[in-house]
């Protein structure tokens, strides 16, 4: 199997996750230095949007492409969600709730497949991504800027991404349950 260029932005996404989740390790939480695993996770993150665009773009979109991007988005989620919350920045009732759509979701997804169907993703779904992208930086961050005049932006975010989670959950559900109501 040849990879197209966007398939291999994304394994490029998943190899940047174990260089994020190691410099998050190894730099202070509460310094100055929290700068890089943030950069890295944005630096990931944007590795979405391009190959995507790529994709569409060069009209290379393969079943590789629709299998690992999704993989990809969620193990650099998560992954910066389990950090967080062991470092007591982010909720752990939040990150159970956002583990807990895409467990869902992926489960959902299993489904479809086997009947052939193919869902595509909603734009519910894409805010909900950029939701989570956005709380994840902030709480990085320590809520920098914000954390100056006393606006807890990184917990606002992170609100916000687990409704956006929730509500893209329930509408991918309730847009495609023919699946889970058809007969073998």
């Amino acid at each position: 199997m040849k990879l197209t260029l966007a398939s291999k932005v994304t394994l490029l996404r998943i190899c940047l996750i174990p260089l994020f989740i190691c410099s998050y390790c190894f730099f202070n939480p509460d310094g100055a230095a929290r700068v890089v695993p943030t950069l890295l996770f944005i630096i990931a993150a944007a590795t979405d949007w391009v190959d995507g665009h790529l994709a569409r773009s060069r009209n290379e979109v393969t079943n590789f492409g629709k299998f690992i991007d999704p993989i990809a988005d969620k193990l650099l989620v998560t992954s910066a969600f389990v950090l967080l919350v062991g470092d007591g920045r982010m909720s752990a009732v939040s990150c159970i709730i956002i583990l807990s759509r895409e467990f869902i979701i992926s489960g959902f997804r299993l489904v479809a497949a086997e009947r052939d169907v193919v869902i595509a993703a909603s734009y519910l779904g894409k805010i909900k991504t950029t939701t989570q992208i956005i709380a994840v930086v902030l709480l990085l961050l320590n809520n920098f800027p914000f954390r100056f005049i006393g606006l807890p932006m990184d917990k606002v975010a992170e609100v916000v991404a687990v409704v956006f989670t929730i509500w893209s959950g329930v509408d991918y559900i309730a847009k495609n349950k023919q699946v889970l109501l058809e007969k073998e």
